[in-house]
């Protein structure tokens, strides 16, 4: 069995989802979606966590111009394969207590969307790669602009032309590459290959980075991100913050720094300086918010940039810290994203100052919401605590002081979360919050998944590290040959 059929089946299922014109078309999206969990954890079962390439598929697609049907999965893809086939029916499930319009042409969307994101993290030709990075790209936006906020239609179209445009400068990097290749192909490992002088390196890098940037977001490319985030319906926003961001950070490890080690050599200490900026910038942002969601949307940039920089660094750790750090961040926001998802539909309202003594009347809401923050924060014995101290360990490798900026994200992010709890949780009821409900359903269903799995990653990370190690020393092995080569 090869990664085909993972990559094929999410597109089957949109498919006939979309087909289904009445309520079941969110129990038949569930449906596909756990069938593709199964299946993730069926090449899971099988897979043997060394530096190998496994369920590999590589035919020939339009080999006139040297396009292949390439993809295949190592310890990195395997971890964004978990992320993505785990956070996708969870979203889904976070869905059930709306009614949408269409709802076969949003559930499609969002299937059509996870074989794109899926084709991004185990493509081994650079033209397949591209193909799932935009194909990925159009359902958020048709999620976005149909069943999106009032100022919906402005906000898309800025996040449309941000993500187009970084594309059309990857598109450039990738055919540049392809054109130096001597059997002229977009192989990865071809690409791996080249031997090109420090100055085509430097171009290529900044081709792949400005790509990047903006997905991730980092500073200054992340001005889209807040508004998308606050107009997307939650679903959307969700399949965002809690995937699709994680492409730019994926393809960063996987086709940015090992394509153009020596233009990475030469802009390193500008993207790590960006990346700084970004964690101190979106945080001092994320105290002034009183809009819950666009508080959340500010905090992912902030952890985001932290992840960034512990790429940036370049050693072993950094590496597997922003991969454990991934799936933590995905999971963390998409619970926080469903947190005011349930404020906002009983409340009809994001804005903490209105809000208050929630936990006197909703205690099972109150211990979720609790835990999930407390992952966000990075308490020991959560998720989050994991990855941010393996990545401020990348960074404190690099310099000192960088990692003393940087490590004040721990430090804002505990005071702007905790802050927002209190607001929201604590204190006295008032006339709206006193009708509010506690969680029950899906709901619960749904929160109660998130907070195991915040806990069960923090209390026991080893699966999901080992499972990309071999692989993670791998790629930075033959990065730091590269490096070494340059200095002599």
């Amino acid at each position: 069995m090869t990664v085909s059929i993972l990559l094929l089946l999410p597109v089957l299922a949109a498919i006939v989802v979309s087909f289904i014109k009445n309520g079941s078309a969110k129990h038949a999206s569930m449906f596909f979606a756990l069938a593709e969990l199964a299946l993730a954890f069926y090449f899971l079962s099988g897979f043997v966590a060394d530096r190998s390439i496994q369920y590999a598929i590589d035919l020939p697609w339009i080999p006139k111009f040297g396009i292949y049907f390439s993809a295949g999965i190592d310890g990195i893809s395997m971890v964004m394969v978990l992320l993505t086939t785990v956070l996708v029916p969870i979203i889904i499930l976070t869905t059930y207590e709306h009614q949408y319009k269409n709802a076969n042409a949003f559930y499609a969307l969002i299937l059509f969307m996870q074989a794109g994101l899926l084709t991004v993290f185990t493509a081994l030709d650079g033209f397949l790669f591209y193909v799932g990075w935009e194909a990925a790209l159009i359902p958020i936006y048709f999620i976005c602009a149909l069943w999106g906020g009032e100022n919906r239609i402005r906000v898309n179209l800025k996040f449309f032309i941000y993500t187009f445009a970084g594309s059309l400068f990857m598109l450039v990097g990738i055919i540049y590459l392809y054109l130096q290749t001597p059997n002229k192909v977009y192989d990865i490992h071809a690409f791996y290959d080249l031997a090109l002088s420090p100055g085509q390196q430097s171009w290529v890098f900044l081709a792949f980075f400005i790509a990047f940037a903006i997905k991730m977001p980092l500073f200054p490319f992340h001005t889209w991100q807040p508004d998308t985030y606050s107009e997307a319906p939650s679903g959307g926003s969700m399949m965002l913050s809690g995937i699709m961001l994680k492409m730019g950070i994926y393809g960063a490890i996987r086709w940015m720094i090992p394509n153009a080690p020596l233009g990475f050599l030469h802009w390193v200490n500008t993207a790590m300086i960006l990346a700084i900026i970004g964690i101190v910038y979106a945080s001092i942002i994320a105290f002034k918010q009183k809009d819950g969601k666009r508080l959340v949307a500010y905090s992912s940039i902030a952890h985001v940039g932290l992840i960034a920089a512990g790429i940036f660094a370049w050693n072993l750790v950094g590496i597997q810290g922003a991969l454990i750090q991934m799936v933590s961040h995905g999971i963390n926001v998409v619970g926080m994203f469903f947190i005011w998802d349930i404020i906002s539909r009983r409340m009809n309202t994001r804005d903490i100052d209105q809000l208050g003594g929630i936990a006197k009347v909703a205690p099972n809401f109150a211990i979720a919401f609790l835990i999930i923050t407390l992952g966000t924060v990075a308490l020991p014995l959560t998720n989050g605590f994991v990855g941010e101290f393996l990545l401020l360990k990348s960074v404190f490798s690099y310099g000192l002081y960088f990692a003393a900026v940087a490590g004040l994200t721990i430090i804002f992010g505990a005071v702007y979360m905790l802050r927002m709890y209190k607001g929201v949780m604590q204190g006295q009821l008032n006339d709206l919050t006193a009708t509010f409900t506690d969680i029950k359903g899906s709901e619960k269903l749904a929160l109660g998944i998130i907070c195991a799995l915040i806990i069960v990653i923090g209390v026991y990370p080893q699966p999901l590290l080992h499972i990309s190690e071999a692989a993670a020393n791998h790629l930075f092995n033959e990065v730091s040959h590269k490096f070494m080569n340059a200095k002599f």
